[in-house]
């Protein structure tokens, strides 16, 4: 086999699949056509049900926190890397969800523990750097365990849905080194709640870990890793680009700003728009701003939406009084959209939503008050009324959130 065969090196003459997230059947099916009678089998992993190569296993797992499937799963990758012979290869394909879709409870703490701690973290904000620093901590395949089970090589691509594309972070890093410690997951409990929140096994496991008392994940230099090579193939720039040049192709001056879109979704995007509006205000017009990232949420409330639906909520004001916001030299419409790329934003069927200099007006007409929604994390309800939420189904893959400013 050429050495180019698949991105990050020259593979063993047997291939064993392990492909888990959004993107896994397209993955595995590239894979397959590409490497052909080399792959002897394998598993993967998906969020909906959907066709896979010949001679590989399907499992649906759960996301964003995980099931009895995803714990299947979990365990019949494992049983794949402990089979392997040194001559072979483990081939790991990671998309965005993997985390849920293939998880493998540790020693102590059962699947409920490890579902009931995520949600909690989910709830209070946590971001996915904070949320994963748990999730490798409390698994028997996160955190670099996958590539330390197996004899054979392990190559893993991966598609980033983690603003900065830290391998380790992505799908909780399977394949990589952890370079955080027990103490560090327990450090995030503090910050998201205190510990006195979270399922007793849960703190347990992680105090024990702090003491010394059980080993901790693999670090990048540990030697059962050092025939684990793991290779980023794609990320939010590549959404960015996709968009600027089909806004360019539709005849806009396109503007992107490669700063990602952190932070909590209904602080952070009004200053997001005056500061994309400053970065347009000599283009001319029509001009599309393209940007991307991933905010977060803290839901007080008990209405149904997505960071990408309260960004553009907690915009909508602004864009419909001013409050500073200024388009330019001109008096120029503003569109803001935000959406997952993905196609899904939290717990709805919506990608996203879109608002613009009219929406608080329309809101106003039919008895809507932005606050309100806001302050009940009800963004779906709200946008749903105005007719303004963004449908696109599920994309099969994530890289992440992408926001679009048109200026006509």
């Amino acid at each position: 086999m050429a050495a180019d065969a698949v991105p990050g090196g020259r593979l063993a003459p047997l291939v064993r699949i392990v492909a888990a997230g959004k993107a896994a059947p397209e993955m595995a099916s590239a894979a397959t056509r590409r490497l052909g009678s080399t792959v002897r089998g394998g598993l993967v992993v998906g969020a909906t049900p959907a066709p896979v190569p010949d001679g590989l296993a399907f499992v649906l797992g759960g996301h964003p926190v995980p099931t009895a499937g995803s714990e299947d799963a979990g365990r019949q990758a494992l049983a794949i890397a402990e089979s392997l012979e040194p001559q072979e290869t483990l081939l790991v394909l990671l998309s965005g969800g993997a985390s849920a879709l293939m998880a493998v409870p540790a020693e102590g703490v059962t699947l409920d523990d490890k579902r009931r701690a995520t949600e909690r973290l989910l709830r209070a904000g946590a971001d996915i750097h904070a949320l994963n620093t748990v999730r490798k901590h409390l698994s028997a395949i996160k955190g670099g365990w996958l590539a330390a089970r197996t004899r054979g090589g392990c190559r893993a691509l991966v598609i980033s849905d983690v603003v900065g594309d830290d391998a380790s972070v992505i799908a909780s890093g399977p394949t990589v080194g952890d370079s955080s410690s027990f103490q560090d997951a327990l450090d995030v409990l503090w910050r998201f709640g205190g510990e006195a929140t979270y399922p007793p096994p849960v703190v347990s496991r992680l105090r024990r870990g702090a003491d010394g008392a059980m080993p901790d994940t693999p670090t990048p230099d540990d030697s059962r890793l050092t025939r684990a090579k793991t290779r980023v193939i794609g990320s939010r720039r590549d959404a960015m680009a996709g968009a600027s040049r089909e806004a360019r192709s539709l005849g806009y001056r396109v503007v992107q700003i490669d700063d990602a879109v952190v932070g909590d979704a209904r602080t952070t995007a009004v200053s997001h728009l005056r500061a994309a509006l400053a970065r347009a205000a000599d283009v001319r017009r029509p001009a599309c701003i393209v940007s991307s990232g991933e905010t977060t949420v803290r839901v007080t409330g008990r209405g149904l939406g997505g960071r990408n639906q309260e960004f553009v909520l907690a915009a909508a004001e602004a864009l419909g009084t001013g409050l500073g916001v200024s388009a330019g030299r001109d008096s120029s419409p503003i569109i803001l959209a935000s959406v997952g790329t993905d196609g899904i934003d939290g717990p709805t069927d919506a990608a996203g939503a879109v608002a613009d200099s009219t929406t608080l007006d329309r809101a106003r007409l039919a008895g809507l008050m932005p606050d309100t929604f806001l302050a009940d994390n009800n963004a779906y309800a709200f946008f749903k009324t105005l007719g303004d939420l963004i449908h696109t189904g599920p994309t099969g893959t994530n890289v992440g959130d992408l926001q679009i400013v048109l200026l006509a």
